[in-house]
């Protein structure tokens, strides 16, 4: 008996139904650990926290509707928000609303465009790279919360340790990050302990944010303005939200439309910016934190941004009362399960390329802060030895027989294999010549040109070869590309 795929209407309930006590519970947790993350974001991109705040409720409630990775989280993230600070300090607040429109017009367009598609370029090393770098960010994130502080906050952050890890084996009812955070705020609160709190980050906002037009000139002089900082701010943010959506793909073994995530969230930065926030993408370590407690459906993310709106509006003399320990000590173990600890003991056996490939990408992504530079060189280095082996794997072979020099040449001709193939060539060996090109395929405009200059060499010294072998795409290449009289022996 086989089974009926399920329409798009019954994948979308059971999207949302599937599993509501674990995604109410861990977007609880989730919504928690957005506050400080959202009002530090704000603090770097030189915004109010009510900026950063009023973006994160808004990209999770909208990403959960429409988004294309079920149980994700987006929201205010730092690697958006470091690119902001020029463009808010320049110009202004309603510059970076509008900004944040345009960043969601273009995710938008690249998402009907079908772009999402060419994230299988980034190859699994720098993949690899990619988390391993994200768990060391989000680590050294929490470095200022713990210098110089007080020895209660050393104090509880060991407990809220403890409870994490140990309460799973005796109690799984509730998420024991949950759990921290609640006994670690009893505690703070009962013992007066001189510990920082959540109140401490920031003034939070008392009100829903109004809905408004951005207050900038609709000119072009506007548009010159924003336009760079939105493009960098839309390829940044698909960047890091593809790449995080492949990697909860990986973790819970599902699937998700890419291209569907695209455009939701192009539609989230569209509507944050009208209603005072800034642009945002997904959050990996939130997007660990919900996976890791259960989370896995909409209703996750979902309950993590309306559970942000009531924190903030309706529980905020309770909320800021919660020490900064316990989330940092949330956030240290989703460092520590983000990191792909098994990376570091197959090193050895890894090609070196690949472990090059992937250690370049940690190096640079932890030393600029910024995920795009550091994925960007690793698909660079990545392609650079793609092609370095490719280049090794051509040769070409030569057989005599009946007085004819036959050079068969194997593999794939492109800019780089053909560097060396003239020196392959013996143009002082007298008698007939023939070019057997049936193992190779020529790719590019470098391979015709390399070909065309072997067969003119051989042709002006009387003796033109016959080329025999080409498959029907390099035939046609070589044809279109080639000088008129390099064909003489073809």
């Amino acid at each position: 008996m086989t089974t009926q795929p399920l329409t798009r209407a019954q994948q979308y309930r059971r999207e949302w139904t599937t599993n509501p006590r674990a995604d109410i519970l861990a977007g609880t947790v989730v919504a928690l650990a957005l506050i400080p993350e959202a009002i530090a974001f704000s603090i770097i991109a030189g915004v109010d926290p009510q900026v950063g705040l009023y973006a994160s409720f808004i990209i999770a409630i909208v990403t959960a509707f429409i988004g294309g990775r079920p149980g994700m989280i987006s929201a205010a993230t730092g690697a958006m928000a470091l690119l902001m600070t020029g463009l808010v300090k320049d110009h202004g607040l309603a510059y970076l609303f509008a900004a944040s429109i345009l960043t969601g017009v273009i995710q938008v367009a690249f998402g009907w465009a079908g772009l999402a598609r060419y994230l299988k370029f980034v190859p699994r090393s720098v993949m690899t790279g990619f988390v391993n770098a994200l768990a060391i960010l989000i680590f050294l994130a929490q470095l200022p919360q713990l210098i110089g502080a007080t020895w209660p906050t050393y104090a509880l952050l060991a407990a809220g340790l403890a409870i994490i890890y140990l309460l799973p084996r005796v109690f799984r009812a509730v998420p024991s990050a949950l759990v921290a955070i609640v006994a670690l705020t009893v505690v703070s609160v009962l013992t007066g302990a001189d510990v920082r709190t959540v109140g401490d980050m920031g003034t939070l906002p008392g009100a829903l944010p109004p809905l408004a037009l951005p207050q900038v000139p609709l000119t072009l002089e506007t548009l010159n303005i924003i336009l760079p900082v939105s493009l960098t701010l839309a390829l940044v943010g698909l960047l890091e939200s593809l790449l995080t959506a492949q990697l909860i793909d990986e973790r819970t073994d599902t699937t998700s439309d890419k291209n569907t995530e695209s455009r939701a969230q192009g539609a989230a930065n569209i509507i944050t910016g009208f209603f005072g926030g800034m642009a945002g993408c997904a959050m990996i370590g939130q997007s660990m934190i919900n996976v890791t407690n259960g989370g896995r459906g909409r209703l996750s993310t979902f309950t993590a941004g309306l559970g942000l709106l009531i924190l903030i509006l309706l529980l905020q003399p309770l909320l800021v009362q919660i020490p900064m320990a316990a989330l940092v000590a949330v956030m240290i173990v989703v460092s520590v399960s983000t990191f792909d600890w098994r990376s570091l003991r197959d090193l050895k056996a890894t090609p070196r390329g690949e472990a090059i490939v992937m250690l370049s990408t940690v190096a640079v992504t932890v030393a600029t802060h910024d995920l795009s530079r550091g994925v960007l060189v690793g698909v660079i280095l990545s392609a650079l030895m793609f092609a370095r082996q490719v280049a090794r794997a051509s040769r070409v072979t030569v057989t005599e027989g009946g007085g004819v020099r036959t050079y068969h040449v194997q593999g794939q001709l492109f800019f780089v294999s053909t560097h060396d193939f003239l020196q392959q060539f013996d143009f002082t060996h007298a008698g007939p010549i023939v070019i057997d090109l049936s193992g190779a395929h020529l790719w590019d405009g470098s391979a015709v040109a390399a070909l065309d200059q072997v067969t003119r060499k051989f042709t002006r010294q009387g003796r033109p070869p016959t080329l025999v072998g080409l498959n029907e795409a390099s035939a046609t290449l070589f044809q279109r590309l080639s000088q008129p009289d390099a064909t003489a022996g073809h």
